[in-house]
């Protein structure tokens, strides 16, 4: 009896396997970025990025304190690394060609900013990235200093300080520029 059922539980297994095997070798489960996920897709990115933020983010205080000038560097770092595709500091502006196209939409910075995430949640996000969005690791690009500061900036940029605020207001999503070009690595 138990032999059987040990037989039935893995004959069960296998062909949910397989048939899980030809349902995406067969694409009917869409690859492309503008189709809209499954809810089984969607639980399974949800939680397992909940997961190891809990796990991986780092829970200590920012190294970088939000001085006016820190958060204008984090501005400038802002402008050349994440607005084309987080949006500019205006409110009310479109996002970018690049934004439209992504899946999942990015969120625009200037209106549904991240200041109510930790600090080490957004830096986690920024030196590792997302897989399956379109939200790039910048471990080899930025130093930690670097995407420290942009942590700190997102964490404030609800409060920034009035030439902070300016700055910010004028940062543009697209066409790319480096007009604001600082060499902070």
């Amino acid at each position: 009896m138990l032999k059987g059922m040990v037989w039935g539980c893995a004959l069960t297994l296998a062909v949910a396997l397989i048939g899980a095997y030809f349902l995406v070798g067969s694409g009917l489960i869409p690859a492309n970025a503008d189709a809209t996920p499954g809810s089984l897709e969607t639980w399974m990115a949800r939680t397992s990025l909940d997961a190891t933020l809990r796990r991986d983010a780092p829970t200590s205080q920012n190294p970088v304190e939000a001085t006016e000038q820190n958060l204008l560097n984090g501005v400038h770092l802002f402008a050349e690394n994440c607005a084309v595709c987080h949006g500019s500091g205006k409110q009310g502006a479109s996002p970018s060609p690049i934004a439209k196209g992504l899946y999942q939409k990015p969120p625009q910075m200037a209106t549904d900013g991240v200041e109510d995430d930790p600090e080490g949640v957004s830096f986690w996000k920024i030196k590792h990235g997302i897989r399956l969005t379109g939200m790039p690791s910048f471990a080899d690009s930025l130093s930690d200093q670097q995407i420290w500061t942009l942590a700190a900036f997102l964490k404030h940029m609800d409060k920034l300080p009035p030439a902070v605020q300016q700055t910010w207001e004028q940062v543009e999503n697209w066409p790319v520029t480096r007009a604001n070009n600082t060499d902070q690595k």
